[in-house]
């Protein structure tokens, strides 16, 4: 199943930097049919993950759950950041793609598979290409006075946290309770 895995990852990392390589795919498709791909890409990543075999490759140090905890914190916090338009959001050009490449980097610290580093690992990797790519183009810095200010944040702060709860939630409803591990 690593097959699908790989597939997955491809074509959502494919489809995402389309939009940079070549704008007008995106227009040719529609939403719809961009949208549709992104979807295939997505059950594909998660049948391919959910059944590859455990491959072992490195065994993650113990105790550093605690820093894939906060980590996830960070990336959450980061994936809001332009949407509630805080303080950050002026200052980050990319904060959801930062914002990944640090959830990739949480999740590889606490899982040593082959699997997890086809997904983490790729997903990471895209995210870094991605922003090379967007930052060799122009940016005009958001006015700070057109956001929200430290209201902003503290929206974001609340919504973190709640997300960051349903996320550990599905995560123990799966059956990969990100509180237990490697903790000792």
């Amino acid at each position: 199943m690593m097959w699908l895995l790989v597939l997955g990852v491809v074509l959502m990392a494919g489809a995402h930097l389309s939009m940079r390589l070549s704008p007008g795919l995106k227009a040719r498709l529609g939403r719809p049919g961009y949208g549709a791909i992104l979807l295939v890409a997505l059950v594909l990543i998660v049948a391919g993950y959910r059944g590859s075999a455990f491959t072992p490759v490195y065994t993650p140090i113990p105790g550093i759950g605690h820093l894939n905890n906060l980590l996830m914190l960070v990336a959450v916090f980061l994936f809001g950041v332009g949407g509630t338009k805080g303080l950050l959001w002026p200052r980050l050009r990319n904060p959801m793609l930062i914002g990944t490449v640090v959830w990739a980097v949480a999740h590889l610290l606490v899982n040593g598979d082959l699997s997890s580093i086809v997904l983490f690992g790729g997903l990471g990797l895209w995210a870094l290409v991605q922003i090379a790519l967007i930052d060799r183009t122009p940016w005009a810095r958001p006015d700070p006075a057109a956001g929200r200010g430290i209201r902003g944040d503290a929206m974001n702060l609340v919504g973190t946290l709640v997300l960051y709860g349903l996320i550990a939630g599905v995560h123990i409803w799966l059956g990969h309770n990100p509180f237990v591990g490697t903790y000792f």
